[in-house]
């Protein structure tokens, strides 16, 4: 198990607003790897209401070090009232790819 990496989901409403999410966080070196997947659809309540919208989905990697700064800026800069920003730890994965997420994240700016 990997508890040190973890993918972070959330969504967007436009690929737009995803890239700009994405690239912030790659910039911040909060995240090594952003994938965004369009034309996911979303069916929801939200205040009362069954929603039902296309959106983007966001894969996040990044390490542990960065969880908590990477969601605090998620809340911070996602447009939508509530986003959705769910954690789920790596178990295992491939270890190259993952020292290349660890020497992005915990590399000093």
């Amino acid at each position: 198990m990997h508890p040190d990496y973890y993918i972070v989901l959330t969504t967007a409403a436009t690929e737009e607003i995803a890239a700009s999410l994405a690239r912030m966080l790659v910039e911040k070196r909060l995240a090594r790897c952003v994938n965004i997947i369009r034309n996911v659809r979303s069916i929801y309540s939200w205040q009362g209401e069954i929603c039902d919208e296309s959106e983007c989905m966001m894969m996040i990697k990044t390490g542990h070090i960065k969880l908590d700064e990477l969601m605090e800026q998620l809340r911070e800069k996602h447009p939508y009232e509530l986003p959705e920003i769910l954690a789920l730890p790596i178990e295992t994965g491939d270890e190259d790819f993952l020292r290349w997420v660890w020497d992005w994240v915990s590399a000093e700016m």
